[in-house]
């Protein structure tokens, strides 16, 4: 049985593409609980994607939360291996968050892979590689934005200034907030010349080719120019395998950085005015977790996808077919069924029910099928 493209909403058939893909990469797939201790989300609530968590007791009085997260549950349930490998597994798992529309809680269908273990230059790329790939399987329109907090870190590091306010500086290369920048560069005393090449930050965006060479300029350090090596690599990989036009560099792509390190990257689709995928490599979430291995990964927000399907499916059905009683349900189950056969959408009814939209209005008489109007 094969299922049609037309048959499926874009994140239905986004999670049989994705998976197909992943596996074609030796991903393997990976199983979780519906819910973990509550434990697990308190102690790491900045990382989280939004706030609240549905809790409830166990039978034994402990407190147990609907997961609203995969990669804390991934990091929990697999192996700290220190050999030179790597573990690496996609899911599709229904997590529990409040919805940006309704601020109500809401299930939501979610898909992506993690790397766990030794991470070198090419598992990182494989997995920016996967990522792009992943916005293909979902639109033709897409893009994605590459940052690395190497760079990011190795200027706000020289800072000496607040963890508080090292946070304020990051939101505003993440808002691309030049003018706040300066001022609050100002206000906390910061050496002009290392504002500058913050404000810099702000405004390197577009093609590795032309930003790469931008950021060298800054002078920032060894561990920035080791970061810059890292995005060159990537870029220039993807590039030679057909994406290279697929991505940009963008430093308004940034985390928290007590949590992720590394490179950092959000994909985007046309008629969605969000990140529909993100990811990046979070090491000091491991460690902060109790593990040595490195980690990177990514995941694609399903849900999002719902405002595509808003788009596409403009008519409720492709043919309305109208019949009248007595017609011969032999002849009239076999002209439904070849009209069907190519995927097209048949809706057979008596009456043309209220508000339905169809390309097609057909009706069936005598054997013979006529149509009566095309599209309404």
């Amino acid at each position: 049985m094969t299922l049609d493209d037309k048959m499926l909403k874009s994140g239905e058939q986004a999670v049989f593409d994705l998976r197909a893909l992943y596996q074609r990469y030796g991903y393997a797939p990976f199983k979780m609980s519906k819910f973990e201790e509550y434990d697990l989300y308190v102690e790491n609530k900045d990382f989280l994607v939004g706030d609240g968590v549905i809790t409830f007791n166990d039978t034994d009085g402990k407190l147990l939360a609907l997961k609203p997260d995969v990669t804390l549950s991934i990091i929990k349930n697999s192996k700290d291996d220190s050999k030179e490998i790597t573990s690496k597994v996609y899911y599709n798992e229904n997590v529990y968050r409040i919805s940006k529309n309704t601020h109500t809680f809401k299930e939501i269908m979610q898909t992506g892979l993690e790397c766990i273990g030794n991470i070198d230059v090419y598992a990182a790329t494989e997995v920016v590689l996967l990522a792009v790939k992943s916005l293909e399987a979902v639109s033709e329109d897409y893009a994605l934005d590459l940052s690395h907090l190497g760079v990011v870190s190795a200027l706000v590091d020289r800072l000496c200034v607040s963890e508080a306010d090292k946070k304020k500086i990051i939101r505003c290369i993440g808002e691309k907030n030049t003018h706040g920048m300066k001022e609050l560069c100002d206000s906390l005393g910061v050496d002009k010349n290392i504002c500058e090449k913050l404000s810099a930050l702000i405004s390197a965006y577009g093609k590795p080719s032309s930003v790469l060479p931008k950021l060298r300029e800054l002078n920032a350090g060894p561990e920035a120019e080791a970061a810059i090596d890292e995005l060159e690599i990537i870029t220039n990989t993807l590039a030679k395998v057909g994406y290279g036009n697929r991505v940009n560099i963008d430093f308004s792509v940034v985390n928290d950085m007590s949590y992720y390190s590394g490179i950092l990257f959000r994909g985007f689709v046309e008629g969605i005015p969000e990140g529909i995928l993100s990811g990046g490599r979070y090491d000091k979430l491991m460690k902060k977790m109790g593990r040595k291995s490195g980690a990177i990964g990514f995941a694609v927000y399903l849900d999002l996808l719902e405002r595509l399907d808003a788009h596409e499916n403009e008519y409720d059905t492709d043919i309305l077919l109208l019949y009248e009683d007595g017609a011969d349900v032999c002849e009239l189950m076999h002209a439904v069924t070849v009209l069907a056969k190519n995927g097209t959408r048949i809706l057979a009814q008596k009456t043309v029910p209220d508000g339905i939209r169809y390309r097609q209005l057909l009706t069936y008489r005598n054997g013979g099928l006529e149509i009566l109007e095309i599209g309404n």
